[in-house]
């Protein structure tokens, strides 16, 4: 089993999530932050099955993100 870094973000109209650091778009879509990360979950399940696990083996260069809020 391997953790997996998922973004959540919020527009107008619902949630998207999607993970960081995988092969190819994966991306997940809901009303709630909760139904975005979980479409986005098996979104990420398919992916899988349609490529092979190959997709997580590459070490991700991302360790950590955040959210920084900067004036110019």
């Amino acid at each position: 089993m391997k953790n997996i870094k998922f973004i959540v973000e919020k527009h107008d109209d619902g949630y998207i999530a999607y993970p960081l650091g995988i092969q190819g778009v994966v991306v997940g879509e809901g009303e709630t932050s909760e139904e975005a990360l979980n479409d986005a979950k098996s979104a990420l399940n398919f992916h899988i099955e349609t490529f092979g696990i190959s997709v997580l083996e590459t070490e991700s260069p991302i360790l950590d993100a955040s959210i920084v809020e900067a004036s110019f």
